[in-house]
């Protein structure tokens, strides 16, 4: 069966039949019947495209079009039936093409489509909508309004995140209107930090699909997998595997939630159509074992697989995405765990068009936060000294983007600029001593030094001007670890981005105060504004 755009046909029919080359125009050529009323049971208000040739069979569709469309492009299928459904009635005469519009009931349950009461009277006759309605007519403005009241009538985050997910999945166009026109409202309930507990409780409140899941039973058939998402035009696939949702660990299956929200924001901030963006989960199994004893947990029930079968799973998924969308499809890598995150960039980042958001993603935007806070602090990020506390995707991936910038600015070798720039992990400050035991991604961060174990040990020790938090660990940036800071510096630069606010290294009033008002402070989850003297701080958020 050959697929066709719908919105192209919508916006112009004609172009379908014109689309083709004349020496198949000529075989077959077409008409565009419009279902009314006298056949609304057949046809429910769609409009076919049908063939003068009115006894033309499945086989003769397939022989007289096999130049169309070449038979192994990946890329919205073609004449050919990938599937083998038709070879049983290839005979049965057949309508070659049929492009189903959306109407009457149906169209009120199509999330793409659906303005809810925002329908006026003239589409409502002409989409079959008469009486599936109230009479009255609202606008879309007046639809946000009243989601908004709704919304605020929830005390618990988590339902607030549940009723957005709803109205997305009901009415699309008034989700990203409403979102857009509330974004510091809404963007901390679809996203971090109440994306972390939805995660957590995903499998209770997982009502409709929003993504793909590919599982270890789809292996062998991840391509047959993703062509049953009915949008064909993928531009970016967000994809996930679950081991490191946020600063929660391993969340298995129930990861979806970050791919979901993230895709939302990029529709929402980033103006890209939510019919070219796919949320994926590639499910391995879980470690965690509360998951694995809860009823209601929607992943496969076992042990996260490693080596070759997580690899060869990951390897069909990559080939599969790029057969099926294009090389110009962007996958972005979201919450993977250190040992594999490295690898896949490293692996993929020549052949496919992939970043790592934790690596990557954040790193700029940290740095851009950086760059804004020399405003405050006065000099440039090279007369600057680096400590963070967490050397993981992000630590790491911060680490160097700040390194290059400053190389950048001053011309000095890369390997001069990570001088300036000291890491600590769950073992203590990471020094040249400890190289032989280091993972790879944190070898060029051991400097010359004694060991220290403490923190505050190592700021005392290192005397930076910047603190950065990316460890995942809630409240290690202690009042000690911040008064530290202050008596080194007259404005310390205190970055705690560990999401959701409950892991984040300290909270604004704990900077703010601890610092007696005088630290430039950023998190990665939002704090309210805080009132320290005759100040009020609104805390920034990277």
């Amino acid at each position: 069966m050959f697929s066709l755009n719908r919105s192209a046909f919508l916006n112009n029919p004609a172009s379908i039949s014109g689309s083709f080359p004349d020496k198949h125009r000529r075989i077959l050529p077409t008409r565009v019947v419009v279902a009314g009323s006298s056949n609304r049971d057949k046809s429910n208000g769609s409009l076919l495209m049908a063939t003068d040739e009115s006894t033309a069979t499945l086989k003769e569709m397939r022989d007289g079009y096999a130049e169309v469309v070449d038979p192994k492009s990946g890329v919205s299928g073609g004449v050919q039936d990938v599937y083998g459904e038709d070879t049983a009635t290839e005979d049965q005469p057949v309508t070659p093409w049929s492009v189903s519009v959306a109407s009457g009931y149906s169209l009120l349950r199509d999330p793409h489509h659906n303005k809810g009461l925002a329908f006026s009277e003239k589409e409502r006759n002409s989409h079959y909508l008469r009486g599936l309605l109230p009479p009255t007519v609202i606008s879309q403005e007046l639809q946000v309004k009243k989601m908004l009241h709704n919304i605020r009538q929830y005390q618990v985050p988590l339902q607030k995140y549940m009723a957005m997910m709803d109205l997305q999945e009901r009415n699309q166009k008034l989700f990203y209107k409403l979102l857009i026109d509330n974004v510091e409202e809404l963007l901390p309930i679809v996203y971090t930090p109440t994306v972390g507990e939805a995660c957590q409780k995903y499998g209770s409140i997982y009502s409709r699909p929003q993504g793909v899941f590919i599982s270890l039973k789809d292996k062998g058939k991840v391509l047959e997998v993703l062509r049953n998402w009915p949008e064909k035009n993928i531009q970016v696939i967000v994809v996930t595997d679950g081991e490191r949702i946020l600063g929660l660990g391993d969340l298995g299956c129930h990861g979806m939630g970050i791919p979901v929200g993230k895709l939302s924001l990029y529709t929402a901030l980033g103006g890209i159509r939510p019919s070219a963006c796919l949320p994926v989960t590639i499910d391995v199994g879980t470690n965690n074992e509360k998951l694995l004893d809860d009823e209601f947990y929607i992943g496969l029930r076992q042990k996260r697989a490693i080596g070759q079968e997580y690899a060869e799973l990951l390897h069909e998924f990559m080939t599969a995405v790029k057969q099926n969308y294009g090389e110009r499809i962007l996958i972005q890598f979201e919450d993977f765990a250190n040992h594999n995150a490295f690898d896949l960039l490293e692996k993929y980042g020549t052949t496919h068009l992939v970043f790592n958001d934790d690596i990557q993603g954040t790193a700029s935007v940290v740095l851009a936060g950086l760059i804004s806070a020399m405003k405050f602090l006065g000099g440039s990020l090279a007369d600057q000294r680096f400590l963070f506390l967490g050397a993981g995707e992000a630590g790491t991936g911060i680490a160097e983007l700040i390194a290059l910038e400053i190389s950048k600015q001053t011309n000095m070798p890369l390997e001069e600029t990570r001088k300036k720039i000291w890491l600590v992990d769950s073992k203590g400050l990471i020094v040249s001593s400890r190289l032989e035991s280091l993972q790879h991604f944190k070898k060029p961060w051991a400097h010359e030094h004694e060991p220290v174990k403490e923190l505050v040990d190592a700021v005392n020790a290192i005397k930076p001007t910047i603190l950065i938090g990316t460890s995942g660990q809630g409240r290690t940036f202690t009042k000690e670890v911040v008064e530290a800071m202050a008596s080194l510096n007259e404005k310390p630069i205190i970055f705690s981005l560990s999401n959701p606010t409950s892991q984040s290294e300290c909270t604004a009033e704990e900077a703010y105060t601890w610092s007696q008002g005088r630290a430039i402070f950023a998190s990665g989850s939002p704090f309210d504004p805080f009132e320290y003297g005759d100040n009020v701080f609104v805390p920034g958020q990277v």
